[in-house]
């Protein structure tokens, strides 16, 4: 039976340029739905999983939009409140050549960002649930933000079910709410199951560097703080990117267990980027599936990686793809059209 999945954050609408101009280069904006905690939740829905998003739109038409584009891949809407407020946004500019992407955020005194912690009944919201994924973006926001996001994080563990937390740490979301990103995120490292991160996240919250010469074995240093420093943690992953120019990258993968297990995608190169954004979130549904289908540590890190490559072909934040397309994508020279 596929696993129940509870995400908690903030949908956003993304106000994008066309094709690859600069921002407003014409006066035209191409739209999609994201957010994190809901790319997550998308991906894991069409690779099978039932998934229940729990989050605060506009109550406006902005709002409806972005609750019924999760409907419409299958996600569990009911728990996704309307209130007064606005959506969050930002606004994106596509790299090309040598000039890079760039986000403009404009979220501030979101709806969600604003809505009270003590609106969310999280052990109704988590009964029957066996996942709750989260991320370093929520706590982020604000003080209201990062109450609901410990007190959800909180309820999980005492009722066994498994946390499952992306680091994304944003210095600058962080700066502006000014939270405690230390404090806050070490709880949430603390109860999680599985967490994606590396060397620069596990830094932040635990402090002191990890200066190794090479990159994985700064990650291997990183995981062993991690698992010292949380009991409860079983796995770190998480993705070695390189990135040669706005539209081609290199990408491999890391899956550290407590029990030692080490297993390593090999990199694969990415040309003719069409977009980047939501990768490492289809990256981590992919690790997820691996997970909660019972695969071994190399062919749950496969998967994953091949699941986050995907992404960067498909354009908007999230990746609406099957089980079929990612082992697929994981077939070296698979390329001809499937008929």
């Amino acid at each position: 039976m596929s696993a129940r999945v509870v995400c908690f954050g903030e949908l956003l609408l993304r106000l994008g340029a066309p094709g690859q101009q600069l921002l407003l280069q014409t006066p035209a904006l191409d739209v999609h739905v994201g957010g994190a905690e809901a790319n997550v939740g998308v991906a894991l829905s069409c690779l099978g999983h039932a998934v229940a998003m729990v989050s605060v739109v506009a109550d406006n038409p902005l709002g409806a939009a972005a609750s019924g584009e999760l409907r419409r891949h299958g996600v569990d809407t009911r728990h996704v409140r309307r209130s007064a407020g606005r959506m969050g946004l930002y606004f994106m500019t596509a790299g090309a050549g040598l000039r890079s992407g760039e986000v403009v955020y404009d979220r501030a005194e979101s709806a969600f960002a604003t809505a009270q912690a003590d609106h969310y009944d999280w052990p109704a919201l988590l009964q029957g649930a066996q996942w709750l994924h989260l991320s370093g973006i929520s706590p982020a926001l604000g003080t209201q933000a990062a109450q609901a996001t410990l007190a959800a994080a909180r309820t999980a563990c005492e009722q066994g079910i498994k946390v499952s937390f992306d680091g994304n740490f944003r210095p600058r979301l962080w700066e502006r709410s000014g939270g405690d990103a230390r404090a806050i995120l070490r709880e949430l490292f603390a109860c999680a199951h599985i967490v994606f991160a590396d060397h620069r996240d596990m830094a932040v919250v635990l402090g002191g560097e990890f200066a190794q010469a090479d990159a994985q074995a700064r990650v291997d240093a990183a995981a062993a703080a991690a698992f010292a420093a949380f009991p409860q943690l079983q796995y770190m992953a998480c993705t070695q990117r390189a990135a040669h120019s706005a539209s081609q990258h290199s990408l491999g993968a890391m899956l550290l267990g407590r029990d030692g297990t080490r297993a390593v995608a090999p990199t694969r190169e990415l040309a003719g980027i069409v977009d980047r954004i939501g990768a490492g979130d289809a990256f981590a549904a992919g690790v997820l599936h691996g997970l909660m289908e019972g695969f071994d540590s190399n062919a749950t890190i496969g998967f994953g990686l091949a699941a986050g490559c995907l992404k960067h072909a498909i354009p908007g934040d999230f990746s609406p793809v099957g089980v079929a397309d990612v082992m697929a994508a994981m077939e070296a020279g698979a390329f001809d059209v499937r008929r």
